[in-house]
């Protein structure tokens, strides 16, 4: 009979190689022949798929990130500040999310970044110019070169997160640059996957919380842009299916949610949540365009930009050739739904604790408002 210490270290060794068991049907062969392990999950499991997400430091990066490391890939977060990416960290375990510093207009750096993934997702974007990087320099030129990359180095699968509404010939240079990035990446690796988001909220969004601050007193168009706001997490769902369907491969996608809603329909939404007056003053275009173009130039923090005074103009449309979240198995949550999740942060103390609205007291609420209209 074996002696006790032989007996756990044997035990061990059977466990070990059980856990480590694989199978046939774990290997898959990539679109360039490369060998894949892909394997059930977990935030500890080792295998699946290495990945590099350029611009994870944004709103939506945290959650592609955090989907792709808890599946046992290894994530590559190219960055430029140190301190824009420390929360990026702790998504995924010890080891599996891997930060490398780069520079836009450095390619030895780009293609540092991507020489040993098999697969890119460039969510970089920027709503308005700086004295460093113009809107062209960051969704065009920063585009050519990383798609480059991507084609230098044959990487598998390159996916491209523009923005709704992205148009070559668009009056709002925002748009217009998008659109012209779609085009570059196209160009040079035809397999390209562009997703078109519409307007994101979540946390740190720029839609909901915008909103609710103070600091939103000027509009242009007296809030009346049109879109389908889309949930920042169904839309990092959907960029993770994208990764384990290769039929997506050269698509196009327009994510965006359930409902069309106006910015004043949002906002009014906004101020019975929290239940506050926040107050909107509409200015001409021809005045706010102007001032918010200058304040961009005078001020380092994110202000109203001259780009948001354009879009205010321009309602989402959807290209109805594109695939949707449908086409994905998901179904998108509808705004109303998260209000008060992401929005009970700005009650005062005396309304901090109430729960939701229930669909009886909206109706109720909605009555009230009507009446009061009439009045």
């Amino acid at each position: 009979m074996a002696s006790f210490p032989t007996a756990v270290r044997s035990s061990r060794k059977l466990a070990f190689s059980i856990a480590q068991a694989r199978h046939v049907s774990d290997l898959a062969i990539s679109r360039t022949g490369k060998p894949i392990l892909r394997v059930p999950g977990g935030r500890s499991a080792i295998g699946g798929h290495t990945a590099t997400v350029f611009g994870a430091t944004g709103q939506l990066g945290r959650y592609i990130v955090n989907r792709l490391a808890r599946q046992g890939c290894q994530v590559v977060v190219p960055f430029r500040e140190e301190m824009a990416k420390r929360h990026l960290k702790v998504t995924g375990d010890l080891g599996r999310v891997v930060f490398i510093e780069y520079d836009l207009r450095n390619t030895e750096s780009i293609e540092a970044s991507v020489r040993h993934s098999d697969v890119v997702y460039n969510l970089i974007g920027r709503n308005y110019p700086t004295k460093n990087f113009s809107l062209d320099d960051v969704h065009v030129e920063g585009t050519e070169r990383i798609v480059e990359a991507v084609a230098k180095y044959d990487v598998d699968r390159y996916i491209h997160v523009s923005s709704y509404n992205a148009d070559p010939n668009s009056p709002a240079d925002f748009f217009r640059t998008k659109g012209l990035g779609e085009q570059v990446a196209r160009s040079i690796f035809p397999e390209t996957t562009i997703v078109r988001p519409a307007p994101i909220f979540g946390f740190e969004d720029n839609l909901l919380l915008r909103l609710a601050s103070l600091t939103n007193l000027f509009t242009s168009n007296n809030m009346q842009e049109r879109y389908w706001p889309v949930h920042s997490i169904d839309v990092g769902q959907g960029l993770e299916a994208m990764l384990y369907d290769d039929t997506t491969a050269g698509q196009t996608f327009e994510l965006y949610g359930p409902k069309n809603y106006s910015t004043a329909e949002i906002a009014e939404m906004v101020d019975r949540e929290i239940f506050k007056k926040r107050r909107h003053i509409n200015v001409p275009r021809a005045i706010l365009k102007p001032v918010a173009g200058l304040l961009n130039k005078v001020l380092w923090w994110p202000v109203l930009s001259a780009e948001d005074v354009d879009k205010e103009f321009i309602d989402q449309e959807i290209d109805e050739t594109a695939k949707t979240f449908a086409d994905l198995g998901i179904k998108p949550g509808d705004i109303s739904n998260f209000t008060y999740h992401y929005l009970q942060g700005f009650r005062s103390s005396a309304f901090y604790d109430l729960p939701p609205a229930t669909e009886k007291e909206k109706r109720e609420d909605r009555k009230y408002l009507h009446v009061q209209q009439d009045i």
